[in-house]
């Protein structure tokens, strides 16, 4: 009798376990699982497990604190870049990529105006300007004093750092000006922005001008406007374009400034406000300044082909760059316009590197900038893709501006 008492129940605790272990399965749809169930699924019968339970209180706590956290928005910065007015240059006459500088040194193709520091130094891998202190100015060295045109166009990347010394007083200044007027056109960008700030580190850009009859302006641009294009401790994309007496300015792509009527400036510099404390500094690379656009349909019906520098790729690699956004849609939208046209998208390096590196690397590129336009509706029939490598130069590879206009892309009509 008391092993038939026995059998029964255990049979009546299987029966109990069996129908938990349904109710377990069906709870933990719902994350309330029963705590005692779960011990004997875990074969622990009659005793708690409490670190586990702890350990599935602490990966609940992780979900609920890894869902809260802002995701990366990787597209941001692009479609900034996708919806974009800035027209870029076509002739490139100065450009410095800094890369065969010696850290430690004050960059060769600048000219030091006045101020305390200026430098090469080596940031994440790669070599960049810094540039700090108060009213620390360079300007590009140029063989003419005057050299800016009518039409130009002026990029350069800027570090956007968490945070810019104590006094939220720091800024990287863009000035053009002339011969009489220290600042034709003058902006002040303070990429700092820190997120978790509960003080005044935003973002902010102001600028001041002159008009052609010489009265002066000033304004500024909504913080919040700044700071929807900056994500912290990244790289940021400041253009310029300048039209006979229309001047624009963007961040990512993202028009800030629109003035239509300004005087016309001559040259450039590129000055640091700050208080030298050790966050108060700037770093740049990739300025570029190039001469102003024409229209593609113009270029084309002229030359029979569309040369552009204003589609990049990431050193050594066929990877578009946002910016390069820009000018793919013009080139999709001359070519929605205009059904027939047919290109041989031409990918051409400067003579840095050997061919057995440049002419694979230069076929993808091309390829890439094909299938970037086939993904915005263009058919690929339209399309061939040929890398030229630094077969067919159109400029001395002895100097930097050489070298700038060696690495371009070409739209050769069919």
């Amino acid at each position: 009798m008391m092993l038939l008492g026995s059998i029964a129940n255990g049979q009546s605790l299987l029966k109990r376990i069996g129908e938990s272990a349904k109710n377990k399965v069906e709870n933990k749809i719902e994350n309330k699982a029963d705590e005692g169930v779960d011990a004997i699924l875990d074969g622990k019968i009659g005793k708690k497990n409490k670190k586990d339970k702890t350990d599935k209180k602490d990966l609940e706590k992780a979900q609920v604190e890894s869902a809260a956290v802002p995701q990366a928005e990787p597209q941001k910065i692009e479609t900034g870049f996708a919806k974009s007015d800035f027209v870029p240059g076509d002739e490139v006459f100065f450009e410095d990529p800094v890369e065969n500088e010696k850290v430690g040194e004050f960059p060769s193709r600048w000219e030091f105006l006045s101020g305390e520091e200026c430098e090469i130094i080596t940031l994440n891998g790669e070599q960049v300007i810094k540039l700090s202190g108060w009213y620390t100015q360079i300007a590009p060295l140029m063989d003419k004093a005057d050299y800016l045109p009518e039409q130009f166009t002026i990029e350069f990347d800027v570090w956007s750092n968490d945070k810019y010394g104590s006094s939220n007083n720091d800024w990287i200044l863009l000035s053009l000006y002339t011969e009489g007027y220290d600042d034709v056109v003058k902006v002040h960008l303070n990429p700092a922005y820190n997120e978790d700030s509960q003080n005044s580190d935003h973002a902010e850009l102001s600028y001041d001008f002159v008009s052609p009859s010489g009265n002066m302006g000033s304004g500024k641009t909504p913080g919040e406007t700044v700071e929807k294009q900056i994500k912290p401790n990244s790289w940021l994309k400041v253009q310029v374009s300048f039209n006979k007496r229309a001047f624009k300015y963007y961040v990512n792509g993202v028009r800030m400034v629109n003035l239509p009527n300004v005087m016309q400036p001559t040259r450039m510099k590129l000055v640091s406000i700050s208080n030298c404390d050790e966050q108060d500094r700037f770093f740049i690379k990739n300025v570029r300044i190039c001469k102003g656009a024409v229209p593609l349909y113009d270029r084309l019906m002229s030359d029979g082909k569309i040369i552009t520098y204003a589609i990049t790729f990431e050193t050594g690699k066929a990877d578009l760059k946002p910016e390069s956004v820009i000018e793919i849609n013009r080139v999709a939208k001359l070519m929605e316009e205009n059904p027939g046209l047919e290109f041989e998208v031409q990918g051409h390096c400067d003579a840095t590197g050997s061919d057995k590196v440049n002419d694979p690397l230069s076929q993808k590129r091309a390829e890439a900038i094909v299938a970037a336009l086939v993904e915005r509706g263009i058919a690929s029939a339209r399309l061939t893709a040929v890398g030229k490598g630094s077969h067919e130069p159109i400029a001395s590879n002895s100097t930097d501006e050489g070298r700038a206009k060696n690495r371009r892309v070409e739209f050769v009509k069919k």
